[in-house]
């Protein structure tokens, strides 16, 4: 049943707003109240701003602006995911009529759990671009000079790679993926930077590569280029943290904002990485 938006009378004079927030990597949370004037057609990035503005808390104390993070402001960029009333989603496509048409006492925000907080509801997605990297999911050119007309693709194969192909990386399915757990690594002390930047790629490429990279590995691995990395990307899903942690709880297909198919990715990367096991033992 979807929720109806509240009509002209019975829309509220103030809007309640509990923030989960943050100092600092590490640091302790907190949850914060604000109190802010309505206004038809609000988005969530609306309502922070309007807190930002205020520079107050409902007790009347001055507090810093709410850190967060977007871009587009038209569900393009993925930058501005967080948990809002309990869901993971897009701030910038999150109307306040139609949360507060299922939440009437209060909107609550909160960062992502699955990665580092940098600050309030902006976090550190590091792992996330990690993930893409493990699988190659680019498509490989050797010079910048016209080679030419490129392979043709069949229209059903556009329309197959279409709907892949607007992940915007988001971060909606991994937050709601349970084999997609927290890494929080810090400096340690006499540990160079490079040094800690190994460790951590260490410690995400034994994890979960997550829904959004397995996805586009079936994009690139069905592209007239970028099949040419079709087995290394296959080798990659094949080892840790790849295709055989999922557990297969289908959270991601259901919060992803674009609707990509993810369950039909990994299920296709199943049967391409088990094919790529019995290729690579006959091949001995």
């Amino acid at each position: 049943m979807i929720a109806q938006e509240p009509s002209a009378k019975n829309r509220p004079e103030f809007i309640n707003v509990r923030v989960r927030r943050q100092d600092g990597p590490g640091q302790k949370p907190y949850w914060e109240l604000h109190k802010i004037k309505y206004e038809p057609e609000m988005n969530v990035i609306s309502v922070l701003q309007r807190i930002a503005a205020q520079a107050k808390n409902t007790d009347g104390r001055a507090v810093s602006p709410v850190a967060w993070d977007c871009g587009c402001l038209e569900e393009v960029c993925g930058s501005c995911t967080m948990v809002i009333n309990g869901r993971v989603r897009q701030s910038c496509s999150a109307l306040v009529d139609r949360l507060l048409a299922d939440h009437a006492d209060e909107i609550v925000l909160e960062p992502m759990s699955k990665f580092p907080v940098v600050r309030d509801l902006m976090v550190d997605r590091e792992r996330l671009f990690r993930g893409l990297e493990r699988v190659k999911a680019w498509v490989p050119v050797d010079s910048y000079y016209n080679l030419g007309p490129g392979e043709r693709i069949p229209r059903e194969e556009q329309e197959r790679n279409y709907p892949l192909s607007q992940c915007m990386s988001c971060g909606c399915c991994v937050e709601a993926c349970p084999q997609y757990n927290k890494i929080e690594d810090t400096q340690k002390p006499n540990e160079s930077e490079a040094e800690f930047e190994a460790r951590k790629d260490a410690d995400f490429d034994e994890a979960f590569v997550g829904p959004h990279a397995i996805s586009q590995a079936m994009l690139f691995n069905n592209h007239p280029t970028g099949k040419t990395l079709a087995a290394d990307r296959l080798e990659a899903l094949s080892g840790a943290g790849g295709i055989a942690t999922c557990g297969n709880a289908q959270n991601c297909v259901a919060v992803c904002p674009k609707e990509i198919p993810l369950t039909t990715s990994i299920a296709r990367a199943g049967r391409a990485t088990t094919l790529h096991a019995i290729k690579k033992w006959f091949d001995k």
